[in-house]
Order: C-alpha cells, then sequence, then structure tokens
C-alpha cells in the first residue's frame, strides 16, 4: 500500500502522551506540512501559535471539557483564521481544514499522537484573549500532540455504499 494512503488508514486521535517534549524539529516539520495545504487563490489564510507554556495551558484548559488533554499535552498549536487575508469564508475554513489534516497526518509519520480539539472553540473569545489575537483572527481548533501514551481506538467508518452515489442521490455507485 503506499505509504501516505497507510498513514491516512492508520492515524488515529491520540488522547494521552507521555511526559517527552515535541522537537522543535518535529514542531517545524508539522508546521510545513500545514501551510502545504491547498487552498483558494493560494491565499493561505492560517495562523498557527505554538503553546508549550505550562502557565498558559493550564489557562487554555479552563477553556474546555477536555481539560486534561490539554494539560497533559507538551505542546498545543491552536489554528486560526486570518479574516483579513481570506476571500471566502467557506473554502478559507476549508482550507484550514486540510492544513489541519496535514498537521495530523504529519503528526502521525513523525511517531506523534495528536488529537484535534473542536470543543474548544465554544470559549474561543476566552482562547483568543489569552492568546493575545487580534480580532483578526477566527479560532478553528486547538491540537493537542505529544508521544503517544495510548495506541488509540479504531473507530468504526460508514459502508461506501451508505454515502457514496453514481451520478444523482440515490443511485447506488
Amino acid at each position: 500500500m503506499p505509504e501516505v494512503i497507510d498513514t491516512i488508514l492508520s492515524r488515529r486521535s491520540i488522547r494521552k502522551y507521555t511526559d517527552e517534549a515535541v522537537d522543535d524539529e518535529d514542531i517545524i516539520t508539522i508546521l510545513e506540512a500545514a501551510k502545504w495545504a491547498p487552498s483558494g487563490l493560494n491565499n493561505q489564510p492560517w495562523k498557527f501559535i505554538v503553546i508549550k507554556d505550562k502557565g498558559t495551558m493550564k489557562e487554555l484548559a479552563g477553556c474546555t471539557h477536555y481539560s486534561e488533554i490539554v494539560m497533559n499535552a507538551p505542546l498545543l498549536i491552536a489554528v486560526h483564521l486570518d479574516t483579513e487575508t481570506m476571500y471566502n469564508k467557506t473554502k478559507d475554513i476549508q482550507a484550514i481544514g486540510a492544513a489541519i489534516q496535514n498537521m495530523l497526518l504529519a503528526c502521525c509519520d513523525l511517531g506523534l499522537g495528536a488529537v484535534w480539539l473542536g470543543e474548544i472553540l465554544n470559549q474561543s473569545d476566552k482562547v483568543n484573549l489569552i492568546l493575545n489575537c487580534p480580532d483578526s483572527l477566527e479560532l478553528m481548533a486547538v491540537l493537542a500532540i505529544g508521544k503517544p501514551d495510548e495506541s488509540g481506538k479504531s473507530p468504526s467508518r460508514k459502508e461506501l455504499e451508505d454515502m457514496v452515489f453514481s451520478e444523482k442521490y440515490g443511485e447506488k455507485f
């Protein structure tokens, strides 16, 4: 099986990490993978905030029901939409989703565990205040990253026949 397909199929959401720090080289690799995601007009509408400080993590932990994950991760990366560079909000949010996926796949390929935290968006104003973000940055996600201390669950997936159609909705592929 091609390596990229194998990485896609083996990636899991990892929520428990060892205490080991993530190397700066790996962080740069993860961010490089993100910046190569496709974006409309190549506008690259993303901004990333790398968070390693335990004090900042403790503040962010108060912004989510998943505080234990936030507190135990050696690395967080906040992903924002830069509304000053966006040209079409839907396309730009899709591009950020692609950047996040690239980051998750890079983590998997580097032997790191990661999870995409979305529930924290319910407290995005508070998160942005903690991170000293300008009003032009809209929080899209926070990724928790570290050396895995679990293997991750193998999630179930719907059958293709339940989601893929030929030519028109309702016609089996």
